[in-house]
C-alpha cells in the first residue's frame, strides 16, 4: 500500500502558487498526496483533493465544521505524513491529527512568518504566540522560513519535536530572470511604456499589511523629480479601491497603474528598474525573490523579512520606518544613480540562486521529509 501525505492549508492557491515541486517529488517516490483547503483550484500531482472551507479568521463558525470534515479524513485515511500550512490551515490540521499522530503519523508544520515578531503588536504576542506555543506539543518538526523566528522558537522552547529552518518556498530562475536591454525596450513598448521610464513593480494582495498607501503617497512625493516614474501595482484584495481613490486624490492616477490579478509577473518584472516593498510584516516574501532573481533592486520598508534577502545598500535599500517622504527620497535618490551603479540587482540575482532556487529548497525540504520516512521504515522492520 502507499504512502500517504496529507498538505492542509487554508487555500488551495497557496499549494498552487508555492508547494507543487514538492509534492511532485512526493508522488515520484509513489506516495499517494492528497490536500485539504478551501478552493476551486484543480491541482496537480494530486491523488485526491478534499475541498474545506477553512476561513482565515478563527473565529468564524464555519472553522468547527472544517475542524471536523478535516478529522474524519485524517482518521479514514492513516497518513504517513501530514505538512500543514499557513496560520489558521495549522491550527485546525494539528489539533484535528491529535490522535492519529499517536498512531505513529508524522505531522509537519511550516510557519510562513510567525504573526508575532519584534516589532509585532503586543495583541500578536497576546493572541498568537499562546496558540503557537501549544501547539507546537502537536508537532513533530515545526519549519521556520526565516532565522529570526528559528531563534525565537528556540529561545522560547517551542515543545516541536524539531525545529528546522528552510529558505523559505524558493524560486524558479528559469522563470524568473534578466533579460537584455533590446528585449526590456521592445517589452516595454508592447505594453505602452517608454524607454526611458522609471518603472516601479510592486506585486501584493491589496490589504493592510501589504501597505499599498504608502507607496501611492511616495509616487506623489517623487512626481515633480521624477517626472519619468511609474508604478506597476499587481494584485488585488479589500484595499484595491481605497487605493485606487487615494491615488485620485493625491493626483497620480496617470502615474500609477492598478493591474489586478495577473499569470505574467515573470514577464513583467525583467522589465522594470526596481522592485518596492511597502509591507509592515513579512516572514520571507516570494513576491522579493521574484523580484530579485529577475536582478532587480529593491526599495523596502524594513522588516524581519525583507532583512533576509535584502543587504542594505548591496541588493537594495531598507528604510527603518514606512514613512513616504523617506520612501520617496530613497526612490529619488535610485533613480540618479548611473547605470554602473546598479550593479545592486546583479548582486540580487546572485543571491537568490545560491541560497533561494526552488531546487536548493527541494534538497533542505527532502532533509526534513526523508527524516521521518527513514524513521518509519525503522519502525516496520521493528515490528516485523
Amino acid at each position: 500500500m502507499a504512502h500517504k501525505i496529507l498538505f492542509c492549508a487554508t487555500v488551495d492557491y497557496h499549494f498552487k502558487a508555492f508547494h507543487l515541486p514538492y509534492m511532485q517529488w512526493f508522488q515520484k517516490q509513489g506516495w499517494e498526496v492528497h490536500v485539504a483547503a478551501a478552493g476551486n483550484i484543480n491541482l496537480p500531482y494530486t491523488n485526491q483533493q478534499y475541498r474545506i472551507a477553512i476561513q482565515r479568521s478563527p473565529f468564524h463558525r464555519s472553522n468547527l465544521a472544517a475542524y471536523k470534515q478535516l478529522k474524519e479524513i485524517i482518521d479514514q485515511n492513516h497518513y504517513t505524513m501530514i505538512h500543514c500550512h499557513t496560520p489558521f490551515g495549522g491550527v485546525l490540521a494539528r489539533l484535528a491529527a491529535r490522535e492519529t499522530r499517536k498512531q505513529g503519523t508524522r505531522v509537519l508544520y511550516t510557519a510562513h512568518g510567525f504573526h508575532f515578531c519584534k516589532g509585532a503588536p503586543v495583541a500578536n504576542w497576546l493572541f498568537y504566540y499562546p496558540i503557537e506555543k501549544y501547539l507546537s506539543r502537536y508537532t513533530d518538526a515545526l519549519i521556520l522560513i526565516n532565522q529570526e523566528d528559528y531563534e525565537l522558537a528556540k529561545k522560547h522552547k517551542f515543545h516541536a519535536t524539531s525545529i528546522e529552518h528552510v529558505h523559505g518556498v524558493g524560486v524558479d530562475t528559469e522563470k524568473y530572470k534578466p533579460i537584455d536591454k533590446q528585449k526590456k525596450r521592445e517589452l516595454r513598448k508592447s505594453l505602452g511604456y517608454q524607454a526611458d521610464d522609471f518603472l516601479l513593480f510592486y506585486a501584493a494582495e491589496f490589504n493592510k499589511n501589504k501597505n499599498q498607501q504608502l507607496l501611492v503617497h511616495a509616487m506623489a512625493l517623487v512626481q515633480e523629480q521624477v517626472p519619468n516614474a511609474r508604478l506597476l501595482l499587481a494584485g488585488e484584495g479589500p484595499l484595491f479601491e481605497h487605493c485606487q481613490q487615494l491615488a485620485s486624490e493625491l493626483g497620480v492616477v496617470d502615474r500609477i497603474d492598478f493591474l489586478g490579478f495577473r499569470k505574467d509577473i515573470d514577464q513583467l518584472l525583467p522589465m522594470c528598474d526596481v522592485g518596492v516593498a511597502s509591507s509592515l510584516r513579512e516572514g520571507l516574501p516570494v513576491n522579493i525573490m521574484e523580484t530579485m532573481a529577475c536582478g532587480l533592486p529593491v526599495v523596502a520598508v524594513d522588516n524581519r523579512g525583507h532583512r533576509e534577502l535584502i543587504d542594505h545598500n548591496k541588493s537594495g535599500w531598507l528604510l527603518s520606518s514606512p514613512h513616504a517622504l523617506d520612501f520617496a527620497n530613497q526612490l529619488i535618490d535610485v533613480s540618479k544613480m548611473a547605470e554602473t551603479e546598479l550593479m545592486f540587482g546583479k548582486y540580487a540575482r546572485e543571491k537568490i540562486e545560491s541560497l533561494y532556487t526552488v531546487d536548493r529548497i527541494l534538497m533542505e525540504k527532502r532533509k526534513v521529509y526523508e527524516k521521518y520516512m527513514e524513521e518509519w521504515r525503522g519502525m516496520r522492520w521493528a515490528v516485523h
